[in-house]
C-alpha cells in the first residue's frame, strides 16, 4: 500500500496559518477499514487573535468529495450525520472541537485504502485567516476521547461511499 502523501518523518500534528494565528492541535484521520470508502479527520482549531473566524470548507485530493459534517439527533432519537453549511465558527482566543461523535471533517469515495501512518493532504479555508495546508496522520487504532459520543467505529458511514 503506498502512503496517499509522501512518507515523510514530520506529519502535520500541528500547523499554523500564515496569515493569522489559527492552529490545529491533536489532528488524526480514520477509516473503518483499509476498504472503506468513506472517513474522517478530527482536530481542534486553536483561534489565538482578536477577531471570530470561520472554518467555511475543506478539500482533499484523498475523497471525491469532502464536507465538514456533524451529528445531529433526528426526532427519533438516532444520531444521523448531516453537512454543516456556513462552516464552523472559532471563537476570538478561543476553540473549537472536532472530535468523534461531533463536527468533523468527512471525505466520501476515497481514492485509496487509508492505512495506519498514511498521511491524508487537506486543504481548510478559513473566512478571515484563509487557507491552510496541513497533512492528518491516519490513526485508526485511536480510541476515542472520553465522553465522546461513538457509535460503532465513530460514524455510521451508510449513504457516504459516493
Amino acid at each position: 500500500m503506498k502512503p496517499i502523501l509522501l512518507a515523510g518523518a514530520a506529519l502535520a500534528l500541528t500547523a499554523t496559518a500564515a496569515a493569522a494565528d489559527i492552529t490545529l492541535t491533536d489532528a488524526y484521520a480514520r477509516s473503518a477499514s483499509p476498504a472503506a470508502k468513506s472517513g474522517a479527520a478530527f482536530f481542534v482549531i486553536e483561534n489565538d487573535t482578536d477577531s471570530d473566524d470561520r472554518l467555511v470548507s475543506v478539500a482533499s485530493e484523498a475523497a471525491a468529495k469532502v464536507e465538514l459534517h456533524t451529528h445531529q439527533e433526528d426526532d427519533t432519537g438516532m444520531m444521523l450525520m448531516r453537512p454543516v453549511e456556513g462552516g464552523f465558527a472559532i471563537p476570538a482566543g478561543g476553540t473549537h472541537a472536532l472530535e468523534r461523535g461531533g463536527d468533523h471533517v468527512m471525505f466520501m469515495g476515497l481514492t485509496e485504502g487509508w492505512e495506519q501512518g498514511d498521511t491524508i493532504p487537506v486543504t481548510l479555508t478559513f473566512e478571515n485567516a484563509g487557507e491552510m495546508v496541513i497533512e492528518i496522520p491516519v490513526d485508526n487504532e485511536r480510541q476515542p476521547d472520553h465522553g465522546a459520543h461513538e457509535h460503532g467505529d465513530g460514524h455510521d458511514m451508510q449513504g457516504h461511499d459516493g
